[in-house]
């Protein structure tokens, strides 16, 4: 019994279990979604472009049956102008294109994100096994989705049905009157069922993504022995664990270097150390350390800094103080305030004398850090031998 209970897939998938199933492209999708996105999208592009459709449609139909009588049975000039009024139309189409294109790229992220995978273009064999097929044509997903085809035809035919009954009387009618009047009828008419229907497929959209996401967490569960030989393969490898914590620093490491660009200012020791402070008055209670590195990457947040126009200051003593004693974002210690004060001071003045006249805001120089917080200060070396 034991040992049936390890086999039965009953745990929610790992976060290496999907990750594996979206490397090979399996991911959660709604059909239904990216059909109502589509829809939605035609019928906005068409009422934002329907007066530029119809002036364009309008023209080519006026210039189409406007023709010289010598030249109706002239085919290389037929050919011609039916090849120019081929492009006139494309391009006045163009953006509904554009537009439809767009929505059906963008529609299937909605559930399941971007994701872009190659192996459906692998050949695989296995799906033209006539037997596996005729075992999925009975299987319990198709069944589903043959009950959802059918409630589906079965919702949108009663609202297309209420729609055209609710105004037959009116429908039969319109060629009894004048030919504005039909047509204003028959736009109203279209917005109507339009609306009637969109909204009968933001209904069906509603109660498919949540059974897909369903769906697809079933579909990847796994048993417990699962669990436990993932968890050993996983935490028994050292180059595993030794690649995990380097793509930890690695993504550590991009996050901290993309705050650069927020910081106020980068204090330098100037070589060796590289400090990236930022304080927001009233939103902050202490300046925050966004970014530090020495050596080489101590460079480079100097040269991003250089190339976001941020102000970078050597003050050897307090950079390394800050590096030595704050963690990344969070904010300094209470005994470098005074020190900090500082420097933030003269960054803001500079930031308030750009363009103006006047003389130049002076530099603060011997800022007073204390020397327990100086790692290469004499002091701090006694109480590290110490």
């Amino acid at each position: 019994m034991a040992e049936e209970s390890d086999l039965e897939k009953s745990e929610q998938a790992s976060g290496q279990r999907l990750e594996k199933a979206r490397a090979e492209g399996d991911i959660p999708r709604s059909k239904e979604l990216a059909t109502c996105v589509l829809l939605f999208t035609a019928g906005l592009s068409i009422w934002g472009l329907g007066s530029h459709l119809g002036a364009a449609l309008k023209d080519m139909l006026s210039t189409g049956l406007t023709f010289d009588s010598k030249l109706a049975f002239n085919t290389d000039t037929s050919l011609v102008r039916l090849s120019d009024q081929s492009i006139d139309l494309m391009i006045a189409f163009a953006p509904l294109g554009f537009a439809l294109l767009i929505a059906a790229l963008a529609a299937p992220i909605l559930v399941g994100g971007w994701n872009f995978n190659t192996n459906a273009l692998v050949p695989n064999f296995e799906r033209m096994d006539p037997i596996k097929g005729l075992g999925n044509l009975f299987s319990k997903n198709s069944l589903v989705e043959l009950v959802k085809s059918i409630a589906k035809t079965i919702l949108i035919g009663a609202v297309a049905y209420f729609v055209i009954s609710a105004d037959f009387a009116q429908l039969i009618t319109l060629s009894l009157v004048p030919v504005e009047v039909a047509l204003a009828k028959t736009g109203l008419f279209l917005i109507k069922s339009f609306i009637f229907i969109a909204g009968a497929l933001i209904a069906i959209a509603l109660v498919d993504v949540p059974y897909q996401l369903y769906r697809y967490a079933e579909n990847h569960k796994m048993s417990r022995q699962e669990l436990k030989q993932e968890s050993k393969e996983g935490n028994g490898s050292p180059e595993i664990k030794a690649k995990l914590r380097q793509q930890q620093r690695e993504m550590s490491r991009r996050r901290m270097m993309s705050n650069v660009q927020n910081a106020d200012v980068v204090i330098t020791n100037p070589t060796h150390y590289s400090v990236a402070i930022q304080y927001k008055e009233g939103d902050m209670r202490a300046p925050v350390l966004l970014a530090k590195g020495t050596d080489t990457l101590a460079l480079r947040i100097r040269e991003l800094a250089k190339e976001k126009e941020i102000l970078v200051l050597e003050s050897p003593k307090l950079a390394r103080a800050i590096y030595a004693n704050t963690e990344l974002d969070s904010e300094i210690p209470e005994s470098l305030y005074l020190a900090v004060a500082e420097i933030l001071a003269f960054v803001f003045q500079v930031k308030n004398f750009n363009g103006r006249s006047g003389a130049y805001p002076a530099q603060p120089h011997n800022i007073f850090v204390p020397d327990e917080l100086d790692p290469l200060s004499s002091t701090k070396q006694l109480e590290l031998a110490s």
